[in-house]
């Protein structure tokens, strides 16, 4: 069975006033999302933590460790970042562009149905991109330490390939990335009504009740439906997991929130490929999120219009043309 680590899902709508436009039910009419929001609700206070873990809990932390066992067991989950066994070429990297960043995972206002698997339009920030992460209650201390070593060096690698503002934060995230586990689900529900208060019951389905084969999600927010440019971010990744696939997820869940958004089989060597063979974002992985990032593509582009310019600066991050 393929086991995939990461989900993306994307809406219209803003998280403060998400019942305009269900990302996961039907549409609605386009709504605005501020990043200030009035009225803003105190923040409930965490629970605090169990003191033995749940059945649940046990059984899926068993569950995540054999995964990666197996995984690892059959020479996946790779952090070498590509070598001289995963060669690709400029047409590659640009038509692998294409898959990624065009194509979306999801039918658009279909929940977790595949989507057809059409080109759209470029999607990706345009405002800058601060991250900042809520941990369950339940998880422990040593863990936290491990994901902000992780997420505060990763921010920073983000930043510097894509050029792009991004920063890691301890207040005011417009990227929400949420490490909690089953024991955490009254907290989770907590802090969805405080960041995310006007989403639809259908959309907080999907983040509170994950199926246990999809082990991480992230759900990108633009303000309209027409809109391309991402406003916020919200990235759920199960604390359950084992270091190393807990690491993974954040790699990819915090890239593919920032718009590269689709996963495909030729892909290689990359994390955007549902075969697992590599964990950690690889280098071809940072070509794409140059081209991405690059200022001459704008959210809104369609395929037509970004493919040459798509071409041009794979061949100039390939070496075969103009810096």
């Amino acid at each position: 069975m393929t086991r995939r680590w990461s989900h993306i899902l994307w809406s219209c709508a803003a998280v403060a006033a998400l019942s305009a436009c269900d990302p996961l039910g039907q549409d609605g009419p386009p709504d605005t999302k501020p990043q200030a929001r009035p009225d803003r609700p105190t923040a409930a206070a965490a629970p605090p933590p169990a003191d033995t873990p749940s059945d649940a809990t046990l059984e899926l932390q068993r569950y995540y460790a054999r995964v990666q066992q197996d995984l690892l067991t059959r020479g996946l989950l790779r952090d070498d970042g590509g070598g001289v066994d995963t060669p690709f070429t400029d047409v590659m990297l640009a038509r692998n562009f294409e898959r990624i960043a065009l194509a979306e995972e999801y039918a658009r206002g279909a929940g977790l149905q595949p989507s057809s698997g059409a080109l759209g339009a470029i999607k990706k920030w345009t405002s800058p991109v601060r991250i900042g992460v809520t941990f369950g209650a339940t998880v422990p201390d040593d863990a936290r330490s491990t994901d902000l070593q992780v997420l505060t060096s990763y921010t920073r690698r983000l930043a510097r390939v894509t050029g792009h503002p991004i920063s890691f934060v301890s207040g005011q995230p417009n990227f929400h990335v949420l490490v909690m586990g089953e024991d955490d689900k009254d907290q989770l529900r907590q802090v969805l009504d405080r960041i995310a208060p006007g989403m639809e019951p259908s959309s907080r389905a999907i983040l509170t009740n994950l199926p246990r084969s999809i082990h991480c999600l992230v759900v990108a927010f633009a303000d309209t439906a027409s809109d391309n440019a991402y406003r916020q971010a919200i990235a759920l990744v199960r604390s359950e997991h084992p270091d190393f696939t807990r690491r993974a997820c954040f790699h990819e869940e915090l890239a593919q929130g920032l718009g590269l958004a689709n996963d495909d089989q030729n892909a290689r060597p990359s994390i955007f490929n549902d075969d697992e063979e590599f964990a950690l974002l690889t280098t071809h992985d940072e070509m794409l999120l140059r081209i991405l990032y690059n200022p001459r593509l704008t959210p809104g582009m369609t395929a037509s219009q970004a493919r040459p310019i798509v071409r041009s600066i794979a061949q100039e991050l390939m070496g075969g043309g103009p810096s």
